[in-house]
């Protein structure tokens, strides 16, 4: 069982337009969704372009509602909070196209989460984002993905996810598992990169793919490459909540790094950015 999460550095997925572009695809497991045929059904999980800063992975969960990690909505140098209404979600991108283009109206980072301090969990646990669309997405193909409760230690998941060196089209991995699930954490064998900030994480429980975390960091446990991200199902209902009363945009500080932590007696190494 895991007990600590406070053990090794990880770093950040968002990825800078100049990094997007020198890297090539190494995990033989990650099918690349090139064609219409072979991205049909996952239209709905779209490249977040990020007022230029770069971009992250980002999901819809609603109409108008895009899921992605907390993280990715402030500046890698700076620290800022970039501007909600600059961040642009390109549904199904494809090779300079995509199924549906929309700005963001507004956003709500999870109000646990921290942007810089200590190096801790609770920066995996509340690394997630609510993006509101200024106009919904009702397009026959880009449907939303429902969301579900956590998954257990040992159950299947997939990710979908643009990443550097796949930038123009998204890729499939759809069989790792859940390796630890503990204090809000999930600990999943994954295999991201960066550009995957934010990217769907599902499960496949009855045939249909159903949102049940987002990635947030990456790691190495034991040379072996993970994923970390949150147990979804609470914070979603925070960020929920925070649209409904009006959040929206504020100001935010700190660094543009996750530092979280992964089993101790694991031998975890850290990653490199």
């Amino acid at each position: 069982m895991l007990r600590h999460l406070i053990a090794a550095l990880t770093v950040a997925l968002a990825v800078s337009a100049a990094q997007a572009q020198d890297s090539r695809l190494r995990n033989t497991e990650l099918q690349r969704l090139d064609t219409g045929d072979d991205g049909r059904g996952w239209e709905a999980v779209g490249r977040l372009d990020l007022a230029g800063r770069g971009f992250c992975t980002g999901a819809l969960i609603a109409p108008d509602l895009v899921l992605t990690a907390a993280h990715c909505l402030f500046d890698k140098t700076t620290g800022a909070r970039l501007n909600d209404e600059k961040i642009e979600f390109l549904a199904g991108w494809r090779y300079g196209r995509a199924s549906a283009y929309r700005w963001v109206r507004r956003a709500v980072v999870h109000p646990a989460y921290v942007s810089g301090g200590e190096v801790a969990a609770e920066r995996v646990r509340n690394d997630v984002a609510l993006l509101e669309l200024r106009h919904p997405i009702r397009n026959a193909r880009v449907v939303p993905f429902d969301t579900d409760k956590r998954p257990q230690t040992g159950q299947r998941v997939g990710v979908v996810s643009y990443a550097k060196g796949r930038s123009d089209a998204p890729s499939l991995q759809e069989v790792c598992d859940v390796i630890a699930n503990q204090q809000g954490v999930l600990v999943m064998s994954c295999d991201v990169d960066y550009g995957s900030s934010g990217s769907p994480i599902f499960t496949f429980d009855g045939g249909a793919p159903r949102v049940v975390s987002v990635v947030s960091a990456m790691a190495e446990v034991d040379g072996e490459k993970v994923s970390l991200g949150t147990q979804l199902e609470a914070p979603l209902e925070v960020l929920r909540a925070e649209l409904a009363s009006g959040g929206g945009l504020r100001a935010g500080a700190g660094t543009y790094m996750t530092v979280v932590g992964v089993p101790r007696q694991t031998g975890a190494k850290f990653a490199k950015p």
